[in-house]
């Protein structure tokens, strides 16, 4: 059963309105002092720290740490026809998307002679974190390496754990995955100490440090971006998966029941969230549940996060106290299912992604929307964002002056250093004007 909260009668302050919403008991700073120390110890002790961390947490070290090319090949050859073709259009159809987030340079004329370009550089070397444990993710594989390979990065580096019932090694679908891409740099390794050896780089394996950790996992993941970070760029704390779904008595229950359960199947810590106007659409979906769980593999699980604290079913006033709670939530995944959808959309600002309208589930954002499903959980989307393409650039400022245009303004910079008390700046324009 999953638990209410009743928010009709007028929402608390923003300050308790952050409090009431349900999360995980065990969130990333819970796994901090953990991970912290399995990222030391591969820092320290590399390949070895590797070795025994993959016999503690994934039932068995791999042979090779760095997969053989020919294991690569293999598995690609032995992708099954249909799936193949699902990661091919799947590809396709994120690089289409990821292209459109590349910005386009520019340049910035202030005066006669004096220029501002801006100008987009990628990174140099990535390491991409593909997650494994519960479930086998090669769309993780697409989300991740797709939007850099557009961005322009060079080298990629991808890592995911060692599984047991792949005697020790990465999953085949993964690294069929990674072959269809051109990725050959790829690590059986994973959890915090994976994150670790991409900061720090394994000498050992041949593993170079990167600039940048991209890529969802769990909690300890998470906490291992946030420990490395400064070190080494990430994208975001992405932890365990979340939907919040907006809906009025218009929606249909049995969607939004199935919606909510799709999320929930991904980890006993996943929230699922229903937001809405009418208690008795609460009740039409709360009773769509069972039936629809009952048949899947995944039910024991699945259960287990609906009926978490991290689960809810928010009751509301209107359809604008609804977008507040989602605002205050800051979810991963929103859907919007109303008499009125785009109305609602517009007093939205805090969301990874967002599907629009009964026939846009997050399982189309999952696999073949397009979009990126690499996205922030947690609350983060109140101030960051998903995976994209422009992840994995820097913005840079070119700026190219002449003499003159640098002359019509030394006096403004002698005037602020002057003022700053930082007199070497102002006689290192005075150095060239006064020539």
């Amino acid at each position: 059963m999953m638990q209410r909260i009743d928010l009709r009668g007028g929402l608390p302050p923003r300050a308790e309105l952050l409090r009431l919403m349900p999360r995980a008991a065990g969130d990333v700073s819970s796994a901090t002092a953990a991970a912290k120390d399995l990222v030391d110890a591969v820092r320290e002790h590399g390949a070895a720290a590797l070795h025994e961390q993959a016999e503690r947490f994934d039932g068995g070290a791999p042979e090779h740490v760095r997969v053989p090319a020919a294991e690569i090949a293999a598995a690609v050859a032995g992708l099954a026809p249909e799936l193949r073709v699902a990661l091919d259009e799947a590809i396709r159809r994120v690089r289409a998307a990821s292209a459109a987030q590349v910005p386009v340079g520019s340049v910035t004329t202030l005066a006669d002679g004096a220029e501002v370009h801006q100008r987009w550089q990628p990174m140099r070397r990535v390491g991409l974190y593909v997650p494994g444990g519960k479930a086998v993710y090669p769309s993780s594989v697409v989300m991740n390496v797709v939007p850099a390979q557009v961005a322009g990065v060079g080298s990629i580096a991808l890592v995911s754990p060692p599984q047991r019932d792949h005697g020790g090694r990465v999953h085949p679908t993964i690294l069929a995955a990674a072959g269809l891409l051109g990725v050959d740099e790829v690590y059986a390794m994973g959890g915090a100490g994976a994150v670790g050896a991409l900061a720090y780089g394994v000498p050992e394996i041949g593993l170079d440090p990167v600039d940048l950790v991209t890529g969802p996992g769990n909690n300890y993941v998470a906490a291992a971006k946030r420990l490395v970070r400064g070190v080494v760029g990430i994208d975001s704390e992405a932890g365990a998966s979340e939907i919040l779904v907006i809906a009025d008595d218009t929606a249909d229950p049995g969607y939004v029941a199935a919606d909510l359960i799709s999320q929930a199947e991904h980890d006993e810590q996943a929230g699922s969230v229903l937001v809405t106007t009418s208690a008795a659409f609460a009740d039409a979906v709360e009773a769509a549940i069972p039936e629809r769980t009952a048949v899947l593999g995944t039910a024991t699980r699945l259960q287990a996060a609906l009926d978490g604290p991290q689960s809810a079913i928010v009751l509301v006033d209107s359809l604008a106290d609804a977008a507040t709670v989602s605002n205050a939530y800051g979810p991963e995944h929103l859907e919007i299912q109303t008499a009125d959808d785009d109305a609602v959309l517009a007093d939205i600002d805090a969301a990874g992604a967002v599907f629009v309208g009964p026939h846009a589930p997050v399982s189309l954002g999952d696999y073949l929307a397009g979009s990126n499903h690499v996205l922030p959980t947690g609350g983060q989307a109140r101030f960051g964002s998903g995976l994209a393409a422009s992840t994995f650039l820097r913005p840079q400022q070119v700026v190219r002056y002449t003499a003159q245009a640098l002359a019509e303004v030394a006096p403004h910079i002698v005037a602020l250093s002057t003022e700053e008390q930082l007199p070497a700046h102002g006689a290192a324009v005075a150095e060239r004007t006064n020539r």
